[in-house]
């Protein structure tokens, strides 16, 4: 899976019907939407069933085979023209949060669909096998951990620990591929690939705040998920005296601080508590027990090492008898500098100012790097906003980003050989 990059056109100079990937935004997103503009489309519900079921449906239309996995990623391929070789791979999800926006994830899958379409239309044959998949589960907002299609298909996560792993009702991974009848057949790591390439809202300020129409991601902040969980003494609210009290939820708001300090202490570090739990959550009872859900990213492991030495001191400082634990540890990540290469070279051919620039946010890229060479492309989210009913970019950054992930599908196609 080498690349030698030479100075060589892309013959048939496609692009994108620009309307036609706008039309398929806002098409999908009446599956899951939410609110006026927002979507809720957690993994493996009945709305992530019927887009499936719409992908699936388009892909088939435009002359592709559709495989799934037994954890449920999708496969829509192409064949390529050279038999034998590893496919050229773009991709990414289409779970959301559970008050998300209508781009996080699926823009990346629906920029694939529009080159099976831009191909077709052109009859334009890639030597590789050309696949758009759908990773399961990569926000890990209905089950833990985020990105557990790819971590499966990569091999990071055993299945048999993954089908186990239950949402707050209860239910199983399994169970939820069982009803929506994605759970497939094809071994995880089944699909050999010869380049990986993902397309994505940025999910920040800055390529809005440095005016560039795009950014060549040079890699992925390494994270930490950790739970805490904090005890004291349940007791009613008027009758226990204040200097008497185990207030659980008081030890826990201090955790909350110290989480703000240990990020400030170690930039460009961020963390964050985005799950608050407190028992019996009754506005007349004193809090016997508090969990905390945290993410703690870094671009450098040292520094990830670090916030996590610093973060575990100050619970034990704070709540001695606090129960701290690591649920997920992902490491920093490098994307392929070659096709990092072809990224730069096509966004300048395509007359696209390009910052480099890390991922604050994880990606099934970041998985796939340690399998295939990969490389992301990011395009501007306005006010840096997602996760978010109000998460927009407008008709010409996305795109920007689909021209610009075809003119890098076809340049790898010439120079990838797996």
């Amino acid at each position: 899976m080498t690349a030698v990059l030479q100075a060589t056109d892309v013959p048939l100079r496609l692009s994108v019907d620009a309307d036609r990937l706008w039309a398929d935004l806002l098409a999908t997103a009446r599956f899951g939407a939410h609110g006026e503009t927002g979507m809720h489309r957690l993994a493996l519900g009945s709305a992530d069933e019927e887009v499936r079921r719409w992908f699936e449906a388009e892909c088939r239309a435009l002359g592709c085979t559709v495989e799934v996995d037994r954890i449920g990623n999708m496969f829509a391929t192409l064949p390529g023209s050279e038999p034998g070789l590893a496919a050229i791979a773009v991709g990414s999800h289409l779970d959301t949060q559970p008050a998300g926006g209508r781009f996080d994830g699926i823009l990346g899958i629906l920029a694939g669909v529009e080159i099976l379409r831009v191909l077709k239309a052109s009859g334009r044959a890639l030597r590789h096998p050309f696949t758009v998949v759908n990773w399961t589960n990569e926000e890990g907002s209905r089950f833990s951990p985020a990105m557990m299609g790819s971590g499966v298909f990569c091999g990071v996560h055993d299945i048999e620990t993954i089908y186990a792993r239950v949402d707050k009702d209860g239910v199983t991974v399994r169970e939820a591929l069982g009803a929506i009848g994605y759970r497939g057949e094809c071994a995880p790591g089944h699909l050999p690939m010869a380049a990986y390439l993902e397309l994505h809202i940025e999910q920040g300020p800055v390529l809005e705040a440095d005016g560039s129409a795009v950014g060549i991601v040079t890699g992925v902040q390494g994270l930490r998920w950790l739970d805490i969980r904090m005890s004291g003494t349940e007791a009613h609210a008027g009758a226990f005296p204040m200097g008497l009290r185990e207030d659980a939820l008081v030890f826990a708001a201090k955790a909350v601080l110290a989480v703000e300090k240990v990020a400030l202490k170690h930039p460009p570090g961020v963390a964050t508590v985005g799950y608050i739990h407190a028992v019996p959550n009754s506005r007349n009872v004193v809090p016997g027990e508090v969990r905390l859900e945290i993410d703690m990213r870094h671009p450098e492991e040292s520094g990830l090492a670090a916030m996590e030495t610093d973060l575990t001191n100050e619970i034990e400082r704070l709540a001695p008898g606090a129960q701290l634990s690591v649920v997920w540890r992902k490491a920093p990540v490098v994307f392929d500098a070659a096709l990092r290469e072809v990224i730069r070279q096509e966004a300048e051919g395509l007359c696209l100012s390009a910052l480099e620039m890390v991922s604050g946010a994880g990606h099934d890229a970041a998985h796939v790097a340690a399998k295939a060479p990969t490389a992301m492309i990011f395009i501007p989210s306005r006010e840096g906003l997602s996760h978010n009913e109000r998460e927009y970019s407008s008709p010409q950054q996305c795109a920007n980003g689909a021209d610009l992930l075809l003119r890098s599908v076809l340049r790898a196609d010439e120079l990838f050989h797996g």
